[in-house]
């Protein structure tokens, strides 16, 4: 028998003594303010708890070496001090998703209760275990320098709820209860009698599955059932644009990547399913995968799908002059073959999802990045009426675009749905990284000319991006590297191709930048290139062939209002010319999906009660502040105080609302608040809010004007607005990056430091592309499953991050604004690579780059 002490309470313990001490915690004891976030590699940090005055990673630590050991988890601090850090944490602005913040304050409190005045380096070294994908760090250290300073003043933090307009920083929307560890996210949620589920996934990236034999996993104690294809009562194929992705391969089919489900397995347990799962034995007739995404476009090429060309589809543009006449024409011209690489998202949560039967439906908690797309596919999956459906968003722990696909809510739903009994499923770390898209790698070769008046004239682009073995939303992507590929300029003369490619290897799909980033390496690059041949200088070049009012991006469109590069570039200027080594890159960053498709949304205003309004949607929050913009657009509205509002996102509300993707969400939601406030509004003038109980307000906003780039069109309109940016890459005099300064024209800035704050944990995410990420593969399988091995910065390697934000009003989003979410990254990269060329005159033409050359 193993005696231990959990927040002060004697445990007597006669178990297994080799279990971690984070599944006694979460499994036995429903202590959840401890995350699991990599599945007990000890990379992430996020299940970090105090074990005799040490600050410890919970899923390394063994019950067997923990006798006689004093544990506190969150829940056991002292609650003035908890509170204090956790709320000087939510007021700098530190919770975004707030997956990553309980283990950060648990390792904040052994820092300040050893040293109350802490230096920023000694903060640093005490976040070394930990990872956070949406904030950059930035936030959370000044979050502890200020924590450290109010308990020694034992003040309070100023978490302000009343009325919070516009332009104002509400607080983050339920942070202190995140921060606390008392909001769940989906893994921390029990339903009693709830099952757990695992799945088998194929061994090979291309295979036949000639038979599936469950017969030892079917014996294992605890296993209540084993599930294949068979067993899908609807559509089996589902997809976010092309129905090409099955739920499992069924016997008989081919699987088509490494992540391929051939079969799940529902226990009492997800240590018994995952035992289980295991055991499930595969025959296959292997087969030769097809990898490159070049020679899969070849007309003798191995079909990744029978029934269609590896070529999943084309984007082409041509504007004005050939390429042969304009190159003809130039003065200078410059040239690359650019290559970006294949990255993983680093959520911190990994993909989870409860399934509870409902009459004769299933209702499904998740968070995934919308509700109601998941629903459509989930009814079509189970033959069901969508009505049948019903999705609970349960507010994500990170996404930047990875939770789109379908990953466990389409398994959960079918085994729940047929066991008629609550089932969990929740991916490990390794089975995340294997199954769900990642960032496409992309090739491109690229021609860039300008005139000797210093005025670009032309771009040809050739970009092959590689989609992996399902669709997801790959056209889309590469559609977006031809839309974004003469970024922030005008370019008169324009022939771009750019194609989507099936392979064998892992899916890719949406990831924050979209495209846009990958083309802003390739097209940055050769602008400094210009700028040398011509002796040009870098800013005014850029400056002068800035996009404005009345001149057209790559597909052609117009800009009409709102254009604010040069804006941007003016609020980099001073630092630009006060260094030595720097590196400048412009961006440009679509809001709304546009490109011909509707963007739409919806919105349910409840008055429920005296002090209590209930504002319905249909986006996800996963960090980037969707709630906060809500409620803040209804306090603009009508006056009224946030501490007043909640926010539920629910299918049963019936206001359908697509992906929470291409920063539209703000825009889109924001105008259907304001839609809906009018007739709230009209009603206040005469009654109060208590009057008003029961009363429902509805608002609707959407886009139904954009065109497909390369479609004729009398006027070209492929997105209904734009973001615009700047960066700032600096180096001292060893080549080493220290500072980053990021100009960004948000339009209207709702909340600035939920504004400061995405572009803080964008542009860390930008370096991390440009100086450390990856995700490579070989011959179909991935060279490393390990969060370790993805590249994610840590707080002690990422350097000053400045961030001015610009007002260019926008004519379509709210008050002005335009999305921020994703513009955050897309020039960083080609600013480090400039900035690493004018150290050390080394081109380069691959992400992650080349480390920098010290020989002068």
């Amino acid at each position: 028998m193993l005696t231990f002490y959990i927040n002060n309470q004697k445990i007597e313990y006669q178990g297994d003594i080799n279990k971690t001490l984070l599944s006694y915690l979460r499994d036995d004891l429903q202590i959840t303010s401890a995350k699991d976030g990599c599945s007990g590699q000890g990379t992430c940090g996020a299940c970090m708890v105090n074990i005799n005055g040490k600050a410890k990673l919970a899923c390394l630590s063994k019950l067997s070496k923990l006798q006689d050991a004093r544990i506190l988890t969150l829940e056991g601090l002292e609650k003035n001090k908890a509170e204090t850090i956790a709320g000087a944490l939510v007021e700098k602005g530190a919770v975004q998703c707030g997956f990553c913040t309980p283990g950060i304050i648990m390792s904040t409190e052994v820092l300040l209760t050893n040293k109350a005045q802490p230096s920023k380096q000694e903060i640093e070294k005490a976040l070394k275990p930990h990872l956070c994908r949406c904030t950059g760090y930035v936030k959370i250290i000044e979050g502890i320098e200020y924590a450290s300073t109010l308990i020694k003043q034992n003040k309070a933090p100023n978490l302000d709820f009343e009325q919070k307009g516009i332009g104002q920083s509400l607080p983050k929307y339920k942070g202190l209860e995140t921060a606390l560890g008392k909001r769940h996210f989906v893994n921390d949620m029990h339903i009693a009698g709830m099952l757990h589920a695992a799945l088998r996934y194929s061994d090979h990236p291309r295979a036949k599955i000639i038979a599936i034999n469950k017969f030892e996993a079917e014996k294992v104690p605890g296993v209540i059932r084993i599930f294949t294809a068979k067993d899908v009562p609807g559509n089996l194929k589902t997809g976010l644009i092309y129905p090409d992705w099955p739920l499992m391969i069924p016997c008989g089919s081919t699987s088509n990547y490494i992540g391929d489900v051939i079969a799940g397995v529902v226990a009492e347990t997800e240590e018994i399913a995952r035992k289980a799962a295991k055991l499930i034995q595969v025959e296959y007739e292997i087969l030769e995968p097809v990898t490159d995404m070049h020679r899969a476009i070849k007309t003798d090429a191995i079909r990744v799908h029978a029934d269609r060309d590896n070529l999943l589809a084309k984007t082409r543009i041509k504007i004005g002059k050939s390429f042969t006449e304009f190159k003809k024409e130039a003065a200078f011209s410059a040239s690359g073959i650019f290559e970006t690489q294949r990255i993983e998202h680093a959520f911190l949560e990994t993909e989870t999802a409860i399934a509870n039967p409902a009459g004769k439906g299933v209702h499904i908690f998740s968070g995934g990045q919308g509700v109601y797309v998941e629903r459509s596919l989930i009814a079509s999956m189970l033959g069901l009426a969508e009505n049948l459906v019903q999705i609970t968003l349960v507010p994500s722990g990170g996404g930047f675009g990875g939770k789109e696909d379908l990953t466990v809510q389409g398994h959960v739903a079918l085994f729940a749905f047929l066991l008629q009994k609550p089932v969990k499923l929740h991916l490990s770390r390794e089975d995340s990284l294997r199954m769900h898209p990642k960032r496409h790698p992309v090739y491109m070769d690229m021609q860039l000319t300008a005139t000797k008046e210093g005025k670009l004239s032309g771009i040809k682009l050739y970009a092959v991006g590689d989609t992996g073995a399902y669709a997801s939303v790959g056209d889309k992507v590469l559609e977006r590297v031809a839309g974004h590929a003469t970024g922030g300029y005008y370019v008169p003369n324009v022939d771009i191709e750019a194609l989507t490619v099936y392979t064998n290897n892992i899916p890719c799909g949406a990831m924050r930048g979209f495209g846009a980033n990958q083309v802003a390496f390739a097209l940055e690059s050769l602008v400094d290139e210009l700028c040398e041949k011509g002796g040009f200088d870098r800013w005014k070049f850029r400056y002068d062939n800035a996009l404005r009012e009345g001149l057209s991006t790559s597909t052609g469109q117009v800009l009409e209002k709102g254009v604010g590069i040069q804006a941007s570039l003016l609020a980099v200027k001073e630092e630009f010319y006060a260094n030595r080594y720097t590196g400048l890159a412009c961006a440009i960053k679509n809001s709304g999906v546009g490109n011909g498709m509707i963007d739409e949304s919806k919105t349910i205003i409840k008055i429920v009660a005296e002090n209590k309004i209930i504002i319905h949607h249909g986006w996800t929050e996963m960090g980037q502040g969707i709630h906060n913009m809500a409620i803040q657009t209804l306090c603009q509205e009508t006056g009224l105080n946030a501490d007043i509002m909640d926010v539920v996102v629910d299918t049963t509300l019936e206001i359908p609302t697509g992906m929470t993707t291409s920063s539209r969400a703000t825009a889109l939601l924001g105008n259907a608040i304001i839609d809906a406030a009018k007739n709230l509004n009209k009603d206040l003038k005469s009654k109060t809010l208590s009057e008003l109980i029961g009363n429902i307000y509805f608002g609707e906003y959407s886009v139904d004007w954009t065109t497909k780039p390369g479609s004729k069109t009398k006027k070209q309109i492929t997105h209904y607005s734009y973001g615009y940016a700047a960066q700032l890459v600096i180096l001292d005099e060893k080549g080493k990056i220290t500072k980053v300064v990021a100009a960004h024209d948000a339009g209207k800035i709702m909340n600035p430091t939920l504004f400061t704050g995405q572009i803080e944990g964008a542009v860390h995410m930008g370096l991390g592309y440009a100086l450390s990420e990856d995700f490579p593969m070989e011959n179909g399988y991935p060279k490393s499953l390990k969060l370790k091995d993805v590249g994610v910065l840590r707080a002690h390697k990422v350097p000053e991050i400045i961030v001015k934000g610009v007002e260019v009003t926008d004519p379509v989003g709210p008050y002005g604004a335009k999305g921020v979410g994703e513009i955050g990254l897309v020039p960083t990269a080609a600013a480090v690579a400039n900035a690493f060329y004018q150290f050390d005159k080394i081109r380069r033409y691959k992400l992650p780059l080349q480390k920098i050359s010290t020989k002068k």
